[in-house]
């Protein structure tokens, strides 16, 4: 399990990711890559890394669901996530 603070700081990047998103687009549109060096380092998309919402493992994420693998497997076996069971035959 991720530490509180790890799983804030990935949140405060996604906020200010969503709020420069637009000027951003715009700055790059217009080429004006000095005005792009003075935005906050974390309102680039890049800095973002995929974090299990539940968890906040960084490794082993699955986009589908937005859980770690570890997260998912405990959770279908348990019958948390509809439409998901164990695979026989």
């Amino acid at each position: 399990m991720a530490r509180e603070g790890v799983k804030a700081r990935e949140i405060k990047r996604q906020k200010l990711v969503a709020k420069y998103a637009e000027k951003r687009a715009a700055l790059k549109a217009a080429g004006d890559y000095e005005a792009l060096d003075k935005l906050p380092k974390n309102s680039s998309a890049v800095r973002l890394h995929n974090r299990c919402k539940l968890t906040g493992r960084p490794r082993g994420y699955m986009r589908t669901f937005g859980i770690s693998r570890v997260t998912f497997r405990e959770m279908a076996l348990d019958g948390k996530i509809p439409g998901v069971r164990k695979a026989s035959w």
